[in-house]
């Protein structure tokens, strides 16, 4: 029998996902029960579509939306 092997991550490389998942239950699905799963997909749907607001700024991105960075980038990209 063969074991598989798992590689190892960089510390903090999940961060970002797990901070994702916390701020949904924080802000929408805690003590929240849904009829339908159909409906927790809708509500999980909703709070991504505002959460990664195509208009909002981000700090990382140096307070550019990120249609504008996408652009930049893609310019950057072109040129080299």
């Amino acid at each position: 029998m063969e074991t598989a092997r798992v590689r190892s991550l960089p510390s903090g490389y999940n961060a970002v996902a797990e901070s994702f998942c916390q701020l949904l239950e924080r802000e929408r699905t805690k003590r929240k029960i849904y009829a339908i799963r159909l409906h927790a997909r809708g509500e999980g749907f909703d709070y991504i579509e505002m959460f990664d607001n195509r208009k909002r700024r981000h700090g990382f991105k140096n307070r550019l939306s990120p249609i504008v960075f996408e652009q930049q980038f893609s310019r950057r990209r072109e040129s080299a």
